[in-house]
């Protein structure tokens, strides 16, 4: 009786996880499922088996429920390859750009489209996942705001009039994984336990002007150096650099954005918690978002194009 309650199946598909949400009818989620079972780990591309392996006893129990899915499943890698929306664009234009896929017993499965944009002078900017995210944020009411998400590629984004007119995106996260597995600077730590003193201090190292210090390539080096002159202990390491990038994160896109704005976050609890941290130490105010964007999103644009009442 309770999964008759479903009135959308969401399915946050990434890179290495998968995320489904049971939907009631006000958006709110019913039950949550979560695996290892990424766009990389479905074995020759079958991915509506796993759809049906993952959530088959829920479109079993709610037969006219609508299915939405966004992420990297929609990329040239996933499951179908889905265009980017240019920006700007928001609820309404992502809601109309929809691509369906009629599954093997007829039922409809809709792929949300990623953005794209690009400024004067720039590379382009692609996005698959965050935008399903935004959407979420958006439909509680937000129209003009600076989202920021962070993760293995952080991604800036400016909101006006409930359209995302730009974003940008930073290596932040990758960069970090890289340089604690893959560097001189990870044979010199212990560990990568948070200390929020050795954060903090890393925050303000990649936050400073660079004219005296040099830039982030400099910086980096100061991580050993530490080590070497016992000014850093090796379990505090991989959280002084974890600050160093986020500040360094910071003062690049503070030469692109407003710093007069206040900072909306999006991401896991975790991450988004050291961001907040970050700006607070910076003096510039911030507010987490939970940890659900995804399924209000799917649920906003599941009802932005009709699926849904």
């Amino acid at each position: 009786m309770v999964l008759a309650q479903t009135w959308l199946v969401g399915l946050d598909w990434g890179t290495s996880s998968l995320r489904a949400f049971r939907i009631g009818a006000n958006g709110g989620v019913l039950e949550r499922r979560e695996g290892p079972w990424g766009i990389l780990a479905v074995e020759g591309g079958d991915f509506e088996s796993r759809l049906r392996q993952f959530v088959g006893d829920w479109l079993a129990a709610a037969p006219l429920a609508p299915v939405l899915a966004s992420g990297m499943v929609t990329s040239r890698q996933g499951w179908v390859e889905v265009p980017y929306l240019p920006c700007p664009a928001g609820i309404g234009e992502l809601a109309a750009a929809l691509h369906p896929l009629r599954l093997a017993d007829g039922r409809i499965l809709h792929f949300v489209p990623g953005l794209a944009c690009r400024q004067a002078g720039d590379a382009p900017e692609v996005m698959r996942g965050e935008e399903t995210q935004i959407a979420g944020a958006l439909a509680s009411g937000p129209t003009s705001c600076l989202f920021v998400l962070p993760g293995t590629h952080s991604k800036w984004a400016e909101v006006e009039n409930g359209r995302v007119q730009r974003f940008s995106t930073f290596m932040t996260g990758e960069l970090y994984a890289l340089l604690c597995r893959h560097s001189i600077l990870g044979r010199g730590m212990a560990g990568e336990a948070f200390q929020a003193s050795a954060f903090e201090e890393g925050v303000r190292a990649g936050h400073a002007p660079g004219k005296a210090t040099g830039g982030l390539l400099h910086r980096l080096f100061g991580v050993r150096t530490r080590g070497l002159a016992g000014e850093l202990a090796p379990e505090a390491a991989a959280s002084f650099l974890s600050g160093l990038l986020i500040g360094s994160e910071i003062r690049e896109a503070e030469g692109m954005y407003s710093t007069g704005r206040a900072v909306d976050l999006i991401g896991s609890f975790a991450l988004a918690t050291r961001y907040g941290r970050a700006f607070a130490l910076l003096g510039r105010p911030s507010t987490i978002w939970p940890e659900d964007l995804a399924a209000r999103g799917h649920f906003a644009l599941a009802r932005a194009a009709g699926l849904v009442g």
